[in-house]
């Protein structure tokens, strides 16, 4: 079975379209297509599901995916352990316009020589991660294990940065005209932060954020994307949500989203880093030391319970 075949359907099935997975792969898609339409073939099945936005995996597509990625990881492994540090500095973000992504790419326009390969894991159990790290999948990822009796000895967790939350309204929300606002403020308004997985980091955080402030959270409904609730914010006078000041959004001008910082005290989400506990990548350090260097948030500032415990 042709392992490049493989690798263009677990690309293509984690960014959603063939042209970024082609992109990423420094191919055609035409080439990314033929590969997976002979795949197709090959197992008699179909992976993939033409959508507007894209390709979603079948069923099929889905039972396939972690054993194809398992199959392609295994001969990333194979390549590395004869090739010793020809590899990027490969760092797995949550996504491509998250606060860390933002971060990385700060740093390598200051560090263009850097060989970066930042990567999106697709998973919700940070333990999936933990065991990307371990095998060498990745160099390190921006998770949180917020019981630190999860982590294996190969694998440590060491604190990056504090992604400062704001308030997204549209501006026929009561709040749209606010300079700045207190958690307090917020109590009463629908923050609507769709698709929390249970037992995830995200829901711990957002737990300890109801019951320390009162707020009204609202999880219900599948996330269908930034671009289906940020549709949904401009078009409501009631509802909000909750974005990184880091994070990067785009939307229509005629949506005239306002970003309100909360402040007073400050709500952070402590963003965590995990990387192995020996023989890290050499240019992993710098990161390190680039993320200590980031400036705080502005004083006082509220974490969850467990931000003490990520170093």
């Amino acid at each position: 079975m042709d392992t490049e075949a493989m690798r263009s359907f677990v690309r293509a099935a984690e960014l959603g379209q063939l042209q970024r997975a082609a992109d990423e792969l420094g191919v055609s898609q035409q080439a990314v297509s033929k590969r997976i339409a002979a795949l197709e073939r090959e197992l008699g099945v179909r992976l993939f599901v033409r959508t507007a936005r894209g390709v979603e995996p079948t069923l099929d597509g889905q039972a396939f995916l972690p054993h194809a990625r398992d199959i392609v990881r295994g001969v990333d492994r194979a390549v590395t352990a004869v090739r010793p540090g020809s590899r990027a500095l490969r760092i797995d973000v949550l996504g491509l316009r998250s606060a860390q992504a933002v971060v990385l790419h700060d740093y390598w326009r200051a560090h263009p020589g850097l060989d970066l390969d930042v990567v999106t894991l697709r998973v919700e159990d940070p333990q999936v991660a933990v065991d990307a790290v371990r095998t060498g999948d990745v160099d390190a990822s921006f998770r949180t294990v917020t019981d630190r009796a999860g982590l294996p000895p190969e694998v440590r967790q060491v604190p990056a940065f504090d992604s400062p939350l704001e308030l997204l309204v549209g501006p026929r929300h009561p709040l749209a005209g606010a300079r700045t606002l207190a958690p307090a403020q917020l109590r009463g308004y629908r923050i609507w932060l769709p698709g929390i997985k249970p037992r995830s980091e995200w829901e711990r955080f957002y737990d300890e954020l109801v019951a320390a402030f009162d707020l009204r959270i609202d999880p219900t409904g599948p996330n269908f994307g930034s671009e289906v609730l940020l549709d949904a914010i401009a078009d409501s006078a009631d509802v909000a949500t909750l974005v990184g000041a880091r994070d990067r959004y785009a939307w229509p001008a005629s949506h005239d989203l306002r970003r309100i910082p909360v402040a007073g005290p400050t709500l952070a989400y402590p963003l965590s880093l995990l990387v192995p506990s020996a023989d890290p990548h050499p240019g992993l350090r710098p990161i390190l030391d680039h993320l200590a260097g980031l400036t705080p948030p502005a004083e006082p500032v509220w974490h969850p319970s467990w931000a003490s415990h990520a170093g």
